[in-house]
């Protein structure tokens, strides 16, 4: 898969992580306190727009607390739920 610019690979994650999260049915809290990061830097990365770079440790930890394979986020035809 390619991404046309960082911004839309950074947007493709962010939804689709909030998109798991949703479909598991858990909060940013729980999901932060799962994946064991804090719940400011959980909400920065679910954020639309967001333009920086997250580590694979971090996306890792996210994937395991929501059972789901990390290249999961790197894709972009999911149907969004809002």
């Amino acid at each position: 898969m390619r991404f046309s610019s960082d911004l839309d690979l950074y947007n493709t994650i962010s939804q689709n992580i909030k998109y798991y999260r949703k479909q598991r049915g858990i909060t940013q809290i729980q999901l932060a306190e799962e994946a064991k990061i804090s719940i400011s830097y959980l909400s920065k990365i679910e954020a639309a727009g967001l333009n920086k770079s997250l580590s694979i440790s971090v996306l890792n930890q996210i994937a395991n607390a929501l059972d789901v394979d990390i290249s999961m986020f790197f894709n972009q035809y999911i149907k969004k739920e809002e």
